[in-house]
């Protein structure tokens, strides 16, 4: 898709929703007035024609759903406050409810499943997929689980089970059990014959996985080299026997960059003896890596799992409060820094108005180190050899900066307030703030992971924690050394 047309159907996207949530206000405003009349003592005859207009607004409401993506769906639902969200839920055709609930967050799906019963909650998901069961499972009400069991057949029962024996986080948990096989010992005509035997394949379905009597993984054979080749050759003869393959324990981030980097569209998994037990799909990869990103990015402020932004206040009081307290304490721990220097404060007002902005670029500088560094931890591109070529290289980065961007804040001061020591001292705070800026954003991230945890968590409130004190009490002790 082109950027124009990503951008087209993103405006196409948002203005659904306003027409939904227009339409929501519409009915809002019909129940009222029904309201209304009723304690007014207005007879039925005479609220028929708003209870029919409010009917009618229910129907076009509907007529919107229904075109759209399951993934659009789930885009509305998550915009939408808890009540306006419940009130076009009840408007999604049942049969849609499953593949809805896959693509809304965690938070929206816990909201959504609330709101049904038993028995719609078995409905929305018996079409679904074994890979697919197992990623609502876990959100399913305990009363539904025996109910849910009990009516699939054995093999996905066993399919069920076995994704749910793996971590949220491995291979095994992703993988998808539709899959074509066929024997290396037949002609791709064969092959040809067989496939015409379906309905549909599989989707995302760019390969066939051969495999021996004994299911034992043999190779693959791509669909266009099937489609070219001479219908008399053998699979054997035309298979890819060297694929990239993966068991079952693999960290799924892992596999996500091997799709990006191999360009792949599935892929088979495989147990320890090689016995071909389902494939990945780079629908799933994508999920994966949005998820991994949209994780470091709410671990970087502080936030312990993502949340629904229309939840309650105590919801999003429990998701927060943990950095924001140890915040609290960093910046307690500025201000004393500061109140150390009270006296050169009062003495040469100047200082008050410049030592934000060393703390402030500080900040900014240690952060973009920070995203790189953790970053590059993700994509595993360091290892104990290259951390101390890191430090130096954005240690002599930070050192240029502040030279340079010091060196014009420093001329910016001395025209402010005629002093040249004041110059002096604002580029030198600078530099070494700066230096101070990249030492911590190598070495957070290094020592969280030293210690199993996310190099990302909280990693933001912690360099300007460092930044924002370290920064005060370089500029007011050279201040106070140098000027007064």
């Amino acid at each position: 898709m082109s950027e124009v047309e990503a951008r087209g159907s993103g405006n196409r996207l948002q203005e659904q929703l306003e027409t939904i949530v227009e339409l929501l206000r519409q009915q809002s405003r019909m129940r009222d007035e029904l309201d209304e009349l009723r304690d007014a003592g207005a007879s039925p005859v005479d609220r028929a024609p708003i209870a029919e207009a409010l009917r009618d607004s229910g129907d076009v409401l509907q007529q919107q759903l229904d075109p759209l993506h399951p993934a659009d769906i789930a885009f509305i639902l998550e915009s939408l406050p808890l009540a306006d969200r419940l009130a076009v839920w009840q408007r999604v055709r049942a049969d849609r409810d499953g593949e809805i609930l896959l693509e809304v967050s965690d938070a929206v799906r816990e909201s959504l499943i609330a709101d049904m019963d038993q028995g719609e909650i078995m409905a929305a998901v018996e079409p679904l997929d074994a890979d697919e069961l197992a990623d609502l499972v876990e959100d399913l009400p305990t009363e539904v689980l025996p109910e849910l069991m009990a009516s699939l057949d054995a093999q996905q029962r066993e399919r069920v089970q076995s994704a749910l024996s793996y971590e949220d986080d491995q291979i095994g948990a992703l993988m998808d059990f539709e899959m074509v096989t066929i024997r290396e010992d037949v002609s791709l005509e064969t092959v040809l014959r067989y496939l015409r035997r379906f309905d549909e394949l599989p989707a995302q379905t760019d390969k066939l996985f051969v495999v021996n009597q004994d299911n034992l993984l043999t190779g693959v054979l791509p669909l266009h080299w099937l489609l070219v080749n001479s219908p008399d050759k053998m699979v054997g003869a035309v298979m890819a026997p060297d694929v990239n393959t993966f068991h079952p324990h693999d960290d799924a981030y892992e596999v996500a960059q091997a799709f990006e980097r191999y360009d792949l569209v599935t892929a088979p998994v495989v147990d320890e003896g090689g016995h071909l037990i389902g494939r990945i799909t780079v629908d799933a990869m994508v999920d994966v890596i949005r998820e991994e990103g949209e994780s470091e990015a709410l671990s970087r402020g502080g936030l312990r799992e993502e949340e629904d932004i229309f939840a309650s206040v105590w919801a999003s009081l429990r998701n927060r409060w943990s950095w924001l307290a140890i915040n609290l304490v960093t910046a307690f721990i500025a201000s004393r820094v500061i109140g150390l220097f009270e006296g050169s404060i009062q003495r040469l007002v100047a200082l008050a108005t410049l030592m934000p902005i060393v703390a402030g670029i500080g900040g900014n500088s240690g952060n973009q180190t920070i995203t790189m560094i953790v970053r590059a931890m993700a994509l595993n591109q360091i290892n104990a050899d290259s951390v101390r070529r890191l430090w130096r290289k954005e240690l002599g980065v930070s050192l240029f900066n502040g030279l340079i961007w010091g060196g014009v804040i420093g001329v910016v001061a001395f025209l402010l307030y005629r002093n040249v020591a004041l110059g002096v001292v604002m580029t030198a705070a600078m530099t070494l703030n700066l230096l101070l800026a990249a030492f911590a954003g190598v070495g957070i991230p290094m020592l969280m992971t030293k210690f199993g945890r996310d190099p990302a968590l909280g990693s933001s409130v912690l360099i300007t924690a460092m930044t924002d004190s370290g920064g005060f009490f370089i500029f007011l002790g050279l201040a106070t050394l140098f000027l007064l």
